[in-house]
């Protein structure tokens, strides 16, 4: 059996599910994509090739290999997007929690079944239908939970909007010894504006930094929230256009160790200049979908 154990973003990785670019199937028409910046692509004919991005999630296993983590990947399904694992199940602690996520893609749930089967039943959670959630806007982080979310009443008008005020209600009932922290996050059809989850707008690092960027949150003093938890001096906020690159989605293999896109130059000089080792990959075409490696990743085991 696999113990899980996620209580922070950072701590030393053992165990991850890191999602496939295989049979990733035929672009999407723009009515079918789920979020605006796809639809720029695709309307701009630079939708990323099957081949590109199958390389790079190889150069992101590889990184894995490298710092001895366990690496299990979905079984392909034929013409499926797979590649965001992320999206479809997250862990807090020792609990496993599916994601009610987008209708058309539950049938990804069922690619990691191999997974499934190998962590007790009592520790997988089933939210209730009324509960939208998915992995990028949940973040546990020692005894908090941050949690980012959408709660005006155009939520249902919003495709970019994935998690409510029923998933925080949700996870408060499930860790009632954590402080439940929620964040109003910018929702736009402007991929330019839209902070399609709170990874997209926010991340912590390892040595008590964070990167962030303002105009991601809808609400200016929980913005200010975050940067006084971890003090103006160790947060590296990042612009608009970085916010658009994903530049916050970085991925943490350790408190020393930090996965991130080769063409970050601004932020990889400063986390080398704070002390941590970068771990460069390409992931430029991935990103092209509203994704980046914390997207592609569902941690199951830190130390």
């Amino acid at each position: 059996m696999l113990q899980l154990n996620i209580k922070d973003e950072i701590s030393a990785l053992q165990a991850v599910v890191l999602g496939t670019a295989r049979s990733s199937g035929p672009i999407p028409k723009v009515e079918e994509a789920y979020d605006p910046k796809s639809v720029e692509h695709i309307l701009a004919g630079t939708y990323p090739k099957e081949s590109d991005m199958i390389r790079e999630m190889d150069a992101f296993a590889a990184v894995f290999h490298k710092y001895g983590v366990k690496v299990f990947r979905p079984e392909v399904l034929e013409d499926c997007n797979q590649i965001f694992s992320r999206d479809i199940a997250f862990v807090i602690e020792d609990k496993l929690m599916i994601a009610n996520i987008l209708p058309d893609r539950e049938k990804e749930v069922e690619a990691i079944l191999h997974v499934l089967d190998k962590i007790d039943d009592s520790n997988i959670l089933h939210p209730p239908h009324e509960v939208h959630v998915e992995g990028g806007d949940v973040m546990p982080w020692n005894d908090h939970i941050f949690v980012g979310t959408y709660t005006a009443e155009d939520y249902p008008n919003h495709i970019t909007a994935r998690t409510n005020s029923a998933a925080v209600e949700y996870i408060k009932s499930q860790f009632p010894n954590k402080k439940v922290k929620s964040f109003e996050l910018r929702k736009s059809t402007n991929a330019k504006e839209n902070a399609l989850h709170l990874d997209c707008c926010f991340q912590p690092l390892g040595k008590g930094k964070a990167i962030i960027h303002k105009n991601g949150f809808l609400v200016e003093e929980e913005y200010e929230w975050l940067v006084n938890f971890f003090g103006k001096e160790n947060v590296f906020e990042i612009t608009a256009d970085e916010m658009y690159r994903m530049f916050s989605n970085v991925f943490s293999i350790s408190p020393e160790v930090i996965v991130s896109e080769q063409n970050f130059t601004r932020l990889n000089d400063w986390l080398r200049k704070q002390g941590f080792t970068v771990e460069e990959i390409p992931y430029a075409e991935i990103s092209k979908q509203e994704g980046l490696l914390r997207c592609s990743t569902l941690p199951l085991k830190r130390k």
